[in-house]
Order: C-alpha cells, then sequence, then structure tokens
C-alpha cells in the first residue's frame, strides 16, 4: 500500500474534525466533498449557508450538505470567541470591536474554533499568503509545549527504495525558518520526529546533517549541529538521533559504517535535518527534480494543533491529502 493510501487509512479511523476556512474557493470545496465522500474527516466549512450551497449545487457536488457549514458573521458561538480573543490578547492591547471585526475572518475564526476545542486541525492557504494564515495560528494556537519554532517536513518518496523507510524520507525544515539556532534545530528534529511517528508511521532513525561526520571537519557551522544533536538528545530520549552526519554517511550503509563504525543512524536515517532553510529548500528540490521524487508537503509543525498551509498553486488532490495528513496529525496528539 502506498505511503498515502496509508495515511487516508489512518484518518477514516480517527474521524477528526477538519476546518477549511476558504469555503469559497473552487479547490477547497471540491476537496471537501472527495475528502466527506471518503470519510477522511468531518469537514467543518466556514461561510455563509446559503452561498456554499449555492456553489455546491454548481459544481456538481453531492456531499457538502454533510459538512458542518459555520457562518463567521452569525452564529451561536460568536461573542464567546470575541471575549477569547480580548482575553488572550489583552496584554496586546486587543480590544473587544477589534475582536468582533477579527473574528469574522475566516482564517481567525477557524483557530479560534480549534483553540476552543471545536475542530482538531486547519487546512488553509489556497486563497491567502503564508503570513496571512499563520498570523492566527501564532497569536491564538501557538506552539506547542516545549517549542517555540515552527518548521515545514516534506515527505520525500522515492522511486528508489534502498533509502530510508522503503524508498520514504522526510526532511526538514524545507519551508519556514531560515536560520535555526541550535536549540531551534534540536526543536526542529524532535518535531519532525513526531511527524514520522504520526504521518510516516515509521520508527524515524533521525540524521543531523552537516559538511562533517563525527568530527571529521571544525566549523562554527558544525558546533551547531553537534550541539543540537545533544540537545535534542536529551529533549526526547526516546527517539534515534545521531549527528553530526553527512548526507553519504547518513544514506549508504557501507559509507555510514566507515564514518561513524557501530552507529544505528548511520546508513540507516529515513529523516534528514537540515542546518538551515538554504540546505533543506534546495534539497528538497534537487530531489524532487533530480530523483523523480514525490514531495509531500510543506506539512507544517511545532504548533499546540496542526494547522496547514497549502501552496496556492496547489490541486484538488494536495488539498485531499493535505486534510488527510492534518488528521492523522490531529490523531497523533490525541
Amino acid at each position: 500500500m502506498e505511503l498515502i493510501d496509508r495515511i487516508k487509512l489512518n484518518a477514516k479511523k480517527h474521524n477528526m474534525r477538519i476546518v477549511l476556512p476558504e469555503a469559497y474557493e473552487e479547490r477547497n470545496i471540491k476537496a471537501a466533498d472527495i475528502a466527506i465522500e471518503e470519510g477522511l474527516a468531518r469537514i467543518i466549512l466556514l461561510g455563509d449557508p446559503a452561498q456554499i450551497a449555492a456553489h455546491a449545487k454548481q459544481l456538481g457536488l453531492k456531499n457538502i450538505e454533510k459538512a458542518t457549514i459555520v457562518d463567521p458573521k452569525s452564529h451561536e458561538k460568536k461573542d464567546h470567541y470575541i471575549n477569547m480573543m480580548v482575553e488572550l490578547r489583552k496584554s496586546k492591547g486587543m480590544t473587544r470591536e477589534e475582536a468582533s471585526k477579527l473574528i469574522e475572518d475566516p482564517l481567525y475564526l477557524g483557530v479560534l474554533m480549534i483553540k476552543n476545542g471545536d475542530a482538531d486541525g486547519e487546512v488553509s492557504g489556497a486563497d491567502h499568503a503564508t503570513g496571512d494564515v499563520l498570523r492566527p495560528a501564532f497569536h491564538y494556537v501557538k506552539t506547542a509545549p516545549g517549542i517555540s519554532v515552527v518548521s515545514g517536513a516534506f515527505i520525500m518518496i522515492l522511486p528508489d527504495k534502498n533509502h530510508g523507510e522503503d524508498g520514504i524520507l522526510i526532511f526538514a525544515d524545507g519551508a519556514v525558518h531560515p536560520n535555526p539556532t541550535d536549540k531551534e534545530l534540536a526543536e526542529i528534529a524532535v518535531a519532525t520526529g513526531h511527524t514520522a511517528r504520526a504521518i510516516g508511521g515509521f520508527e524515524p532513525k533521525i540524521a543531523m546533517l552537516s559538511f562533517s561526520t563525527k568530527g571529521s571537519a571544525k566549523h562554527e557551522m558544525v558546533d551547531k549541529v553537534v550541539n543540537a544533536t545533544k540537545i535534542a538528545q536529551q529533549m526526547a530520549p526516546d527517539l534515534m538521533i545521531e549527528g553530526e552526519l553527512q548526507g553519504d554517511a547518513a544514506l549508504v550503509e557501507a559509507i555510514g559504517q566507515k564514518k561513524a563504525p557501530g552507529s544505528k543512524i548511520a546508513g540507516h536515517a529515513n529523516v534528514l535535518i537540515f542546518p538551515d532553510l538554504n540546505c533543506g529548500n534546495i534539497a528538497y528540490k534537487l530531489v524532487q527534480r533530480l530523483a523523480n521524487a514525490e514531495a509531500i508537503g510543506p506539512i507544517l509543525q511545532g504548533m499546540a494543533a496542526p494547522i496547514n498551509d497549502l501552496s496556492r498553486g496547489c490541486s484538488v488532490s494536495d488539498i485531499v491529502s493535505m486534510i488527510a495528513i492534518t488528521a492523522n496529525q490531529a490523531a497523533g496528539r490525541k
């Protein structure tokens, strides 16, 4: 069974509540219809019920009536969410008047629903910039306990099954944080390990990548990876984490055992943590194009609840997959 099929199968088992704030966007409503038909999640759409119903009818969609539809301008919990916003942001000067306007923005309403326990996760971004999606999440959902940084992981599915977990590797960070400190890099490693378990369905073997393997080179950039490895190991002693390792030492058994003899991860890594965003972003795009790998993501990690940002060029299929991934993340937190 292919990975995305396994992800969907697992999503079906948990019946998570996933909110889609961009209900008027055609790809989103089509994806919602498919997700409902496949039983991937309980879908919550934000928008005027009459407009959503008319749009669904125009597109010939059969399942949207099974979604929960919440009108941002008029719903029973509106005052409650306004009070939450004021309370949570009072130190930043949030007024009731300002909150009353913001709560009618579906991107804010979605995260307040999650914060209040009325939804388990969110998928958005097909019609909004990343900053617009993440700003409400940072303000109200915030990062997970012990984590100060949000990062983006990519699941890389390679035609060559000899590397990673039967051809599956997870790369991070390839999307969000440009130049993490050693502590932030450690947090990214731990968060990616949890992503491997919750979404990949396998036990992570995490390699902290560098241009050095076990002291073969000396530089402050290497020191950062060495320190990050120690911090990550202390943060999550239940995870297998090793560094610093070069890419070939992490992936090729013969090279790994030569450069890092006795290592359980060298040559067997299925999670690769890159020292900065330059490396991570370039690497995933090169592997995607040159190795003909399928890249799924970015999957946002580090938030206190799963909130995922779509590319504005995403397809309906991409959104359906991200709904299933978000459901898996939510189930993993339960």
